[in-house]
């Protein structure tokens, strides 16, 4: 554990929190004023790579100022689990007086990371943990400290609300205690941390973003992003539940306090749209009148939102294994991974949505998966003119143990802290809201960037050039153009070729009623270190027919050939696959009057679940029924997921 520095006053809380580098000794933080104008210099960086570097991140991680991970037992603060992502160890609950018992450290460092604490309640949690505060006697606070999972029902149901109040018990009188007040002082530190770990030197070994989640939860449904600024340049304070209560809200915010100030930029990711009961991508335009102002409504929405997080221990959000709103295509049996819903137990919303989704009520809709969305996304355009959902795709761990990065399924301790710290806890059945065997071990971004700092990586995320997975770190290429020439697999020059020939993930094609139909080429490496190979490359293709119909179309176009397992009693590996896979694919079903997209998946070897690691840790003899009752897969198999290409 890192020694902290003294801070004074109201903070040495949250300074024990954060760690060292918090605040100096005897000195106070930051007032929390806006950052616009700061100096965000930097020497430029070293190694600048015209075709693109891959560079892996975590862009979903919780630390000690959220009101969940808190009461997980989990006191890393954003010093802290930056450290961790850079490859510093840190140590987990238990929980004795000095801190963490288990000691953890990655294997291989990020190269980019944001700490995205929950902004809701951020003041109250200080006011409920801090002996002293008016706040910290009262009956409200002393249940939240009890630290059990009805202390986050009861801190945390408000933001279920369409018209949110601060708890009266915390917040009641700000010359008591001042919840906003003590949130811009966290939000201060969350800065201050960031800033402290950006290498602004020409070495450029590791980016930090400031950034923050919002969590709204309306009906019980997720709508929740994740704010990620491109810069040092910040708001005053974040957007929270409390002062935008709809999406829609906090991109205005957002564009008035940040896009609207020089210097500053900002996108968001919304993730777990598989806990929306369809509200997350539901094509509304409220308070728009009329085609013209739901197209413009559209155009902010993509503007402000141009990535999807496909993938966190919350399970992957990519497809679902049954039909849902009427899209045509074959079967695809790998859309049964890491899912959070039943598919046996699902009803489909049809055209309406649902609501209950977080606690794993109401219906499942084709605007909770990827797939669905991106065909929404088809008819918008053909409507309005404008596609709201032209997303490209991330994956990230969403730890509330502050280990951003910690995706081993072969040593996962949890992403929950001190509720997921034995095998036994892992392996229990969810209760209202996700945990127990349900978790995945989350997964990773990984960035096409020209260099490792916030501006090249902020390009690289607005322009969608951006991959999921599910953990190993899969180096994929995914090129699409009707010029494209098939025999670039092997080629030395291949990158630069495509470049020329094509666009890469997340680009567009044009439409032309006279194009040639397009060549596409996914390029894999299986992950070296980890060492499993692969086993497929796939395209998936959606389009829209003349008459409304929506297909998608999943194409096998390399590799597969051979069979490969694991053993059950031992998870070693057994049979063959490929260290490299790369192939050409042109579109023979291709209309070119038709609306299309297309994106890459990558499958590889299966390997054991974490949870067969933790079932195989006890004898036989004991193992929890859960082990052997057919309820969990005992197998995974790790995956990635490019942006798609549009056209």
């Amino acid at each position: 554990m890192t020694e902290p520095r003294r801070c004074t006053g109201s903070w040495t809380l949250l300074a024990l929190m954060l760690g060292a580098g918090a605040c100096g000794k005897d000195e106070a933080p930051p007032a929390g004023d806006s950052a616009a104008g700061v100096d965000d210099s930097r020497e430029p960086c070293a190694v600048q790579v015209a075709e693109r570097q891959l560079l892996w991140g975590d862009l979903h991680v919780h630390t000690a100022l959220s009101f969940d991970a808190w009461v997980y037992d989990v006191r890393l603060g954003p010093d802290e689990a930056t450290r961790f992502a850079r490859g510093e160890e840190v140590r987990l609950p238990p929980l004795d007086e000095a801190g963490g018992t288990v000691p953890l450290q990655l294997d291989r460092p990020l190269d980019f990371v944001a700490i995205t604490d929950h902004a809701d309640l951020m003041g109250e949690v200080q006011g409920c943990t801090e002996p002293g505060t008016a706040a910290y006697e009262s009956d409200f606070c002393a249940g939240y400290r009890q630290a059990e999972q009805t202390s986050i029902q009861a801190i945390a149901t408000i933001l279920a609300s369409d018209e949110p109040v601060r708890h009266e018990e915390i917040c009641g009188d700000p010359a008591d205690f001042d919840c906003e007040a003590a949130a811009r002082e966290a939000w201060g530190l969350t800065r201050e941390v960031a800033e402290a770990h950006y290498d602004r030197t020409a070495a450029c070994e590791f980016t930090t973003f400031v950034a923050y989640e919002w969590t709204g939860a309306t009906g019980i449904s997720n709508f929740h992003r994740n704010v990620i600024f491109g810069s040092a340049t910040v708001p005053e304070a974040p957007v929270t539940y409390f002062d935008e209560a709809t999406p829609q809200g906090l991109w205005a915010a957002l564009q008035r306090e940040c896009l609207e100030v020089d210097g500053c930029d900002v996108l968001a990711i919304p993730h777990n749209s598989d806990m929306s009961n369809g509200q997350q991508f539901e094509p509304v335009y409220p308070g728009a009148s009329g085609e013209a102002e739901e197209a413009e409504a559209a155009e902010l929405r993509v503007a402000m939102e141009p990535l999807l997080e496909i993938y966190q221990h919350k399970g992957d959000a990519e497809c679902f294994p049954t039909s849902l709103g009427g899209v045509l295509g074959a079967t695809d049996e790998r859309c049964t991974f890491e899912k959070q819903r039943d598919p046996d137990d699902a009803t489909d919303c049809g055209d309406e949505p649902g609501a209950g989704g977080m606690a794993g009520f109401g219906c499942v809709s084709r605007n909770d998966y990827l797939r669905g969305i991106l065909l929404t996304g088809l008819a918008e355009e053909e409507r309005l003119g404008v596609n709201p959902y032209e997303l490209g795709v991330t994956a990230s761990t969403d730890t509330h143990s502050g280990t951003p990065g910690y995706v081993s399924e072969d040593a996962w301790l949890g992403h929950l802290g001190g509720f997921e710290d034995d095998p036994e806890e892992r392996l229990s059945r969810p209760g209202l809201t996700p945990g127990g065997y349900t978790n995945s071990a989350g997964g990773l971004v990984g960035a096409w960037s020209v260099s490792n700092d916030r501006e090249a990586l902020f390009e690289a995320f607005r322009r969608r050039e951006v991959y999921g997975t599910s953990g190993p770190r899969l180096a994929v290429r995914f090129f699409g153009g009707a010029e494209l020439d098939s025999g670039l697999c092997g080629d030395p020059e291949l990158v630069a070729r495509a470049d020329a020939a094509g666009v890469p993930m997340g680009g567009r094609l044009a439409r032309s009623a006279g194009a040639a139909a397009p060549t596409f080429l996914v390029h894999a490496l299986m992950d070296a270190e980890e060492g499993v190979p692969l086993e497929r490359v796939q395209i998936v293709k959606g389009w829209r027919e003349a008459d409304g119909s929506e297909h998608v179309r999943v194409i096998d176009v390399a590799g597969g050939e051979h069979e490969a397992s694991v053993d059950p009693e031992t998870c070693a590996p057994l049979g063959e696959g490929h260290a490299e896979l790369c192939e050409t694919w042109t579109d023979d079903d291709w209309d070119p009057a038709e609306r299309a997209w297309y994106y890459a998946r990558v499958l590889q070897n299966p390997t054991c679940r974490w949870s067969s690691y933790d079932c195989l840790s006890y004898d036989e003899a004991e193992r929890p029924e859960v082990c052997d009752d057919g309820t969990l897969a005992a197998t995974v198999q790790e995956r990635a997921w490019t942006s798609p290409i549009f056209y």
